[in-house]
């Protein structure tokens, strides 16, 4: 070892103990502690043959570089340092060693017990364990960190007076992302770690469904996030987003879950988009991300997101909720697996089923299927067995029941892609900011209930709600000749009801922009 010694550092020699200490040597100190870790030859019940070490080594220097500092700051220590092994050690081999030379012994005890502690809860460094039987894992070693506890290492101190080492209590500190629990299991491990790491997701949506699907995303170390969202955070938003705050409403919401991901994991590297997906954006933002993940709450998005992707051939795993059940639907963007017009083949327009501002929600409902959707994105990302395939997964969550739909990729699906991906709507405006249209008769379209807590403001509106209108009797009293302006609460339903009867020949059918809500920023006529 060259002296002076790093702080923290790595070697794939042996340590020479000795030499360290000799390196930490310092005449005004009166007192000195030593940690060795050391590899033993059996572990639960296994017979263990030598140990393996990897380590994230750009992130661990720095990172436990810190903890050195920390503990000299924090316990007036004159020199410390750690040296942790990597690669492949025998048994009896030093796999970690700490040293701390300070004016007394008390000092140099707890903070040589404050460093090996911290570095094994936050540090980037990986175990694997083989064994006489030949088999190996990467294992969790955690428990080397608790006090009293340390079955794979010995505590091996040397001082320049005679003491006994004293319990100690420290105060938290700066943390790391640590993904010690998901590297525990033999699917992910280092190579998964990586593969998180360098992986990118752009999440369109963040609201009921893209909150819990950020969290775990972020959580688990994927590399790089984007994030896509025109909305402003609202009061009626949190029951279910509950990612937010109060005193959040008013803000973009794409700002905000980027602040969100970046307090989770500062490793994510996060972009916010604050902006609607529309045709003329989309090819651009999906295609600087690997995997695509629906959390929108309406059909547009969807389908759009579906045709872009089979254009770019990307992955999009699209979620939806109504009321009490979701479903999920995996496409893979490939020219074999099947998509979302494979299933629907027209796009059913925004507002004619309600979303949850319409037809209602309780909270846990998106944050169920948020969380699935996160847990599939995973499993795509580290190719793990049980994805989603040529299927449509549905659960009702009011009984529990889950079924899975097998999808057929028709003949036809080919041209899903070229006939419809980013098509334009029609020139006509189907949109207006006043019912005060020549000849034209008013339909208010909202519900009874509605009309009742906020009348209509117009004497010669006629009420015909919209089911009614769409599939009933109302819709059959009206010619296709006719000029119509519809009115709803909003103006999302009653846009969504011109867009129908535009397309069953009403050529002169509009929708009052923003509805009855709006009329208090509008003259009423």
């Amino acid at each position: 070892m060259n002296s002076p010694l790093a702080p923290f550092s790595f070697s794939e020699a042996p340590l020479d103990t000795a030499a360290l200490q000799r390196a930490l040597r310092d005449e005004s100190c009166g007192g000195f502690a030593a940690f060795e870790g050391w590899v033993r030859n059996h572990n639960e019940g296994h017979a263990v043959t030598r140990l393996e070490y990897e380590a994230f080594a750009e992130l661990a220097e720095k990172e436990g570089a810190r903890i050195v500092k920390a503990a000299s700051e924090k316990f007036g220590v004159t020199r410390a340092a750690c040296v942790h092994r990597v690669g492949s050690l025998a048994i009896g081999d030093v796999a970690v060693w700490v040293g701390v030379s300070a004016a007394h012994r008390d000092e140099a005890f707890r903070a040589c017990r404050f460093i090996i502690d911290e570095v094994k809860h936050r540090l980037p460094i990986w175990k694997k364990e083989h064994y006489v039987s030949g088999d190996s894992g990467w294992v969790n070693c955690e428990r080397c960190a608790m006090p009293g506890e340390h079955e794979h290492e010995h505590h091996h101190e040397h001082e320049h007076q005679h003491t006994h080492d004293q319990a100690h209590h420290h105060s938290p500190v700066a943390a790391t992302p640590d993904y010690s629990r998901q590297m525990a299991l033999r699917e992910v491990g280092p190579a998964g770690q990586a593969r998180l790491r360098a992986a990118s997701v752009l999440v369109v949506g963040a609201g009921g469904l893209g909150v819990p699907v950020l969290q775990y995303l972020a959580g688990a170390g994927v590399g790089r996030i984007g994030i896509v969202d025109g909305d402003r955070l609202e009061p009626s938003n949190l029951h279910r987003q509950t990612w937010y705050a109060l005193a959040d409403c008013g803000r973009d919401k794409a700002v905000l879950a980027a602040e969100r991901v970046r307090a989770l994991n500062p490793e994510v590297r996060v972009e916010s988009h604050v902006l609607r997906l529309e045709a003329g954006n989309a090819e651009a933002l999906v295609r600087g991300y690997d995997l695509v993940l629906d959390c929108s709450d309406n059909f547009g998005t969807k389908f759009l997101l579906n045709d872009v992707a089979l254009r770019l051939r990307k992955p999009v795993l699209f979620a939806s909720v109504y009321q009490y059940e979701g479903q999920l639907q995996l496409v893979a963007g490939d020219a074999a697996s099947p998509c979302l017009r494979c299933v629907w083949p027209e796009a059913t327009r925004d507002g004619l089923v309600g979303n949850c501002a319409e037809a209602g929600v309780l909270g846990p409902v998106p944050g169920v299927f948020g969380c699935l959707q996160a847990l599939e994105a995973l499993k795509t990302v580290l190719d793990l067995r049980g994805q989603l395939g040529d299927e449509l997964l549905v659960l009702d969550l009011m009984t529990m029941s889950t079924s899975r739909v097998r999808i057929r990729r028709p003949e036809s699906c080919p041209d899903h892609a070229t006939a419809r991906v980013l098509r334009t709507q029609s020139v006509r405006p189907v949109e207006v900011d006043s019912v005060d249209i020549a000849d034209a008769q008013i339909i208010d379209i909202r519900e009874p209930v509605e009309l009742f807590e906020a009348p209509t403001p117009w004497d010669r509106a006629r009420h015909i709600p919209m089911a009614d209108l769409l599939h009933g009797a109302g819709g059959k009293e009206l010619s296709p000749r006719g000029k119509y302006v519809l009115v709803c609460a909003s103006g999302r339903r009653s846009l969504a009801a011109t867009e129908e009867l535009r397309a069953r020949g009403f050529d002169e059918v509009y929708s009052l922009r923003g509805g009855v809500n709006a009329l208090a920023r509008r003259p009423v006529t």
